[in-house]
């Protein structure tokens, strides 16, 4: 089965930090395809290890990515 997951990466320092959303999973790397890979790695782990009940208390079914304005002084 092939399911879609939301991943926000953004550069901290000299790393990529890759967080998927819908499991608050995050993993990190040297670019942000090494970030995205490692991320996978771990995300697929989670689905391996995790019982079906932990699946259903993390995964969150939806996700909304807004924008927020705002002044700044």
């Amino acid at each position: 089965m092939t399911k879609f997951l939301t991943v926000i990466l953004n550069k901290e320092d000299d790393m990529y930090v890759a967080l998927c959303l819908e499991l608050d999973i995050a993993s990190q790397g040297r670019t942000v395809e090494e970030a995205k890979r490692n991320l996978s790695e771990a995300v697929e782990l989670f689905f391996e290890m995790a019982s079906p009940k932990e699946v259903e208390k993390r995964i969150k079914a939806e996700i909304f990515i807004s924008l927020l304005e705002i002044s700044i002084p």
